[in-house]
């Protein structure tokens, strides 16, 4: 018994040929977004605006600006987590952007693939 299968299945090479065609423009167009985000600038804010964190799509650190009256020689600790707050809502203002974007060409095919 021989079944049929639905319009655009089993279409043989030229239909291969169009998946594959396919394929490459998604990735030429994740690999222009992927440029594109890695190129953006983030500025992220801790502890009321006391600590400022700018990052690039990359995760690099381009600037940590504290303000001089957050700064107690007696409560270093207070520093340093505010720090470390403003570092990772940098990273994952990034992670969810990146993550945003790239949904928009896989459709959510791949969600986490990047």
């Amino acid at each position: 018994m021989k079944s049929r299968l639905p319009q655009g299945f089993g279409g043989g090479p030229s239909n291969m040929q169009g998946m594959i065609r396919q394929a490459q423009k998604i990735q030429e167009e994740m690999e222009a977004l992927r440029a594109e985000l890695d190129a953006r600038e983030y500025e992220v804010a801790a502890g009321g605006g006391m600590v400022n964190v700018k990052i690039n799509g990359k995760k690099q650190i381009l600037s940590l600006d504290i303000k001089p009256e957050i700064v107690d020689p007696d409560d270093v600790e207070t520093l340093s987590d505010i720090i470390i707050a403003a570092v990772n809502q940098a990273i994952k203002t990034v992670e969810d952007t990146n993550e945003q974007e790239m949904s928009k060409i896989t459709g959510n095919a791949m969600p986490g693939l990047f």
